[in-house]
Parts: C-alpha cells; sequence; structure tokens
C-alpha cells in the first residue's frame, strides 16, 4: 500500500508498514490516507463527490487521475495505489490473465455504455455498404463493441460463441459489408472521430464524455444500459476486506452517490450496486 515515511527511523518505518497493510491505507495519527488511481471522466469525478462521506470516517481520498488503461493496473500492482477505479469486468479479467496480477474485484459501481459515433452520418441505418467502422486495438472490448451492434441490426455474431469473447471473425452475417479496423488506442479513437476518420467510431464513454459528447444525444447508436461491463473498484487480493475499501465502496454505493450520477450524466453513466 502506499505510504509516506518521513523523519522517523528504519524500525519505525517496518512497524508502520505493517499497520498499514493491515488497516487498507496509509495511516497517520488518526486518520486513514486511501490512494485511488483513476480515468479522468467520469470515474475521478465521481470519487471527489465521494471525498466528504470518507472524511466524516477518518479517511483521506487521494485520487491519481490516468489517461490510459495499462499504467493504473501496474501502479496498482506495486502498491502505488490501494486500489484503481477505472476498468471493467472483463478487461480485469484479461489483464489477471494476461499479466498475473493478483487482483479482485471489490465492488462494481457502474456501467458506462459504450457508442458508436459519425461525423458524416446521422443514423447507424444510413452507414453505406463497404462503411469502415475503427474501434479499439482492447481485444476484451471487441466482444462488447461487437454484441452491441448485433443489437442494432448491422451484423450477426456466431450463435455459439460467447458474447463477451466474440471477435471480429465471429461475424457471420453482415449484409453491409462493413469493414473493421481495430488498431487504435482506446485513448485516441475521440481524434480519429474528430478527423471524420473512417466513416464510423466506436468509443468508450469515458473518453467521449471527457471531450464534452454526450453518448445518448450525439452517438448513432449506444449500448444496452443492462451490459455486463461493469466498472468496478480493483485491489490487490485480500485488501477487499480492508476498512477503508469497503468504506468507499459502501460510499460509491450510497444513494447519494447514486442519485448525483444520473442528474450529473443523464443516463450516460448507470450506476450499480453489486
Amino acid at each position: 500500500m502506499k505510504k509516506v515515511l518521513t523523519g522517523i527511523t528504519l524500525g519505525a518505518s517496518i512497524l508502520a508498514l505493517a499497520a498499514c497493510g493491515s488497516e487498507g491505507g496509509s495511516s497517520s495519527g488518526d486518520d486513514t490516507t486511501l490512494t485511488v488511481g483513476a480515468s479522468n471522466v467520469p470515474h475521478a469525478e465521481i470519487l471527489e463527490q465521494v471525498k466528504p462521506i470518507l472524511e466524516e470516517q477518518g479517511i483521506e481520498l487521494e485520487i491519481e487521475t490516468y489517461q490510459d488503461y495499462v499504467l493504473p493496473n501496474q501502479d496498482l500492482d506495486s502498491g502505488d495505489l490501494d486500489a484503481n477505479y477505472f476498468q471493467h469486468i472483463p478487461y480485469l479479467e484479461s489483464q489477471i490473465a494476461d499479466n498475473g496480477y493478483d487482483f479482485v474485484n471489490a465492488g462494481g459501481i457502474h456501467i458506462e455504455p459504450i457508442g458508436l459515433y459519425s461525423k458524416k452520418f446521422g443514423s447507424i441505418d444510413e452507414l453505406p455498404d463497404g462503411a469502415t467502422i475503427l474501434m479499439s486495438n482492447s481485444v476484451a472490448d471487441h466482444g462488447r463493441v461487437l454484441s452491441m451492434l448485433e443489437q442494432a441490426g448491422l451484423i450477426k455474431l456466431d450463435e455459439s460463441v460467447e458474447k463477451t469473447s466474440a471477435t471480429i471473425e465471429d461475424v457471420v452475417e453482415n449484409p453491409k459489408n462493413i469493414q473493421f479496423d481495430p488498431n487504435y488506442e482506446a485513448a485516441l479513437l475521440v481524434q480519429m472521430y474528430e478527423q471524420e476518420e473512417g466513416d464510423a467510431v466506436l468509443i468508450n464513454s469515458n473518453y467521449a464524455l471527457d471531450a464534452g459528447l454526450n453518448p445518448i444525444e450525439d452517438s448513432i447508436a449506444i449500448e444496452d444500459s443492462n451490459s455486463p461491463y461493469v466498472n468496478v473498484i480493483a485491489v490487490n487480493a485480500g485488501d477487499e476486506e480492508n476498512e477503508a475499501i469497503v468504506a468507499l465502496v459502501e460510499a460509491l454505493h450510497s444513494q447519494e452517490i447514486q442519485d448525483w450520477i444520473l442528474e450529473e450524466w443523464g443516463g450516460s453513466v448507470v450506476p450499480v450496486t453489486e
């Protein structure tokens, strides 16, 4: 866990480290400091709303913001963070499998429906034969976006394949001969959209919101809010039971925060309690 140790002896440092590891955050007097890594929008903004709730419980929440999907997990694994809040469950599971992280899901907080955006066409029905759709190079998102396009009637996936693990190769019906270009960092897709690259762009809602887009109003198709891609608080295994982590998740699940999320984003971000 993250700790700041200055002006004390090595022996005292060791004792402090042991105490912090059992409390779910670094300690300073009677207070606990909890350091959480998050994407700028909406994650960090939601965490800002939680700060006063945690302060009443003697927990100081420090928020470290990130622009990518790799460093927050590296920093959690190294101990620079006590938790992170930026990723959905399938991505978390893929990161654990690929990197051997000993992470667990401490609680689901919200869903960000992914959207399809276009500056050239006003609806998904207007996409022409052979249209090119740009998408993230994150394989963990491919099943998600392909399922959304199937729901929109644009393609059909192999029924024998689990939707969350579907790939472009699992598209069995493609009447408009849509061309998929999955070669972009997720953070660059807004730029591709603004530059009118391709015919349409699939953009994660955190990046869309950060760029001033409204997923409900500006997209030409959007994922159903019943998505299994719940954004979670991730922690190192064993820390999910620490008092500060439990308090964080409970605060995020509170009616006050859920109501704020709905009011702030009008359905572009949907709170959950599991």
